[in-house]
Formats: structure tokens, sequence, C-alpha cells
């Protein structure tokens, strides 16, 4: 009886944990304001991105939410403004494509009209080193004051490469190092104009990424309200 119930229990922590995990990562807490500050590849700031979490709901080992971002440059001003739908299932994150175009290419486009479906890049609950993570496939079209455009992004190589602690102005957490592959590309016509980024990024299981960094510059964490 005693092995009995002892099986039960696991088997019914094995459900519990992943919910615990989805509502503990900073996307899928109601009103959680992010800020991102953003730097050039001199390491000087030159923005910030504020994502605001809005309209979550928490079933079992499954979470939703969209998240409102804002792009300001260093002086404050708004650049540009989108929203993004986040999930999450079984502790598996699924980050909308959308929020990983860079911040250049998102200035671009910030009068702009566009259209995508929701494309989720994952990062799994039980990820360690040495891991070979899923990559992600996204498209969107472009109406940018009449002139048709689309662009393409495909995400791959990604690896686990280390387990580091990383430090911000928002406190201290301990990551995951993944490295990826970037490729962009904006097709206006025939005519494209692709874009290759060797990134890293730093996650942090239970919360989400906490610092990014390319040959262009990075972002990292640096207020959470």
């Amino acid at each position: 009886m005693k092995k009995l119930l002892t099986t039960v229990f696991l088997i019914g922590l094995y459900f519990i944990l992943p919910a615990q995990d989805c509502k503990n990562y900073y996307f899928f807490q109601n009103a959680k304001v992010i800020e991102m500050t953003i730097s050039n590849k001199k390491g000087d700031q030159v923005g910030k991105q504020i994502y605001t979490v809005s309209n979550t709901t928490n079933s079992g080992p499954a979470a939703t939410a969209v998240v409102n971002s804002e792009m300001f440059d260093k002086k404050g001003k708004s650049i540009t403004k989108a929203n993004m739908n986040v999930k999450c299932n079984g502790g598996v994150m699924m980050m909308d494509m959308k929020i990983f175009i860079p911040p250049q290419q998102a200035e671009q486009f910030n009068k702009a009209e566009a259209s995508a479906s929701n494309v989720y890049l994952e990062y799994p609950s039980g990820m360690k080193p040495g891991d070979n993570l899923k990559d992600g496939n996204f498209t969107m079209e472009i109406n940018n004051n009449g002139l048709n455009q689309t662009l393409t992004m495909v995400i791959d190589n990604r690896k686990v490469e280390s387990k580091e602690n990383v430090t911000t102005a928002a406190g201290t957490w301990e990551c995951f190092k993944i490295t990826y592959h970037s490729k962009l590309n904006i097709k206006t016509g025939p005519i494209g104009i692709p874009m290759n980024i060797e990134g890293t990024e730093w996650f942090a299981p239970g919360f989400g990424i906490v610092k990014t960094e390319s040959k262009n510059g990075g972002t990292e964490i640096t207020s959470i309200k």
C-alpha cells in the first residue's frame, strides 16, 4: 500500500510541476511589465523594449498570454508597437517568433501593416548542456506604405552550450547559454536582402530569456514590475 501511495504521489507531482513552471515564467504573470535594455555592438545603450503581459490564462499544465511590446529609442521616444502570443504546455515555453525580429528591422517597419501566422520557438523544460533544440521558420507579409514586402526568418542550429549565472540590474539567474543561427531575408518583389546572425541567449528555466548577444548588439532585462 505504501509503495502504491508513493507511486500515485509521484504521478500527481509529474502533472503538477509543469503547471507551476508555466506560471513562474514572466510572460504568464498578468500585468507584469518587463524592461529590456537594447545595446549596440559597442555596448552603448540605444533604446528599450517594454513588454506588458495581458490576457493570461492557466488551465492545468497549459498557459497562454498576450504580450504587448513597445520599443523606445535612447531619448524615450516610442518607435514601434506590436502584439505577440506566448504559450506554455507541460513546462515547454513557446515564444511567438515575431519577438525575435531584430530591433533594427522592427524599427524599419514601425509604420507598416504586417500580418503573420503564429509560429512558435520552443524551450523545453528538461533541457541540458549538449542538447540541440528545435528550429523555427517564420514568414510575415508587410505593406510598407504601399510597398509589398515579405520577411522570412529561420532560426536553427540551436544548441545548449552550458549553464551560467547571469546578473543584470534586475537580478541574478542561473541560465542555459543557447547559441543559434538566424537567417533573416526581406524580399521586395524578386529582390531579397539576406542577413545572417550568429547569436547567443541566456534562458532561465521557469523564468524566461534574461539576456541576448550578437554581432549587432544585445538586450538584457533591467527591470521587472
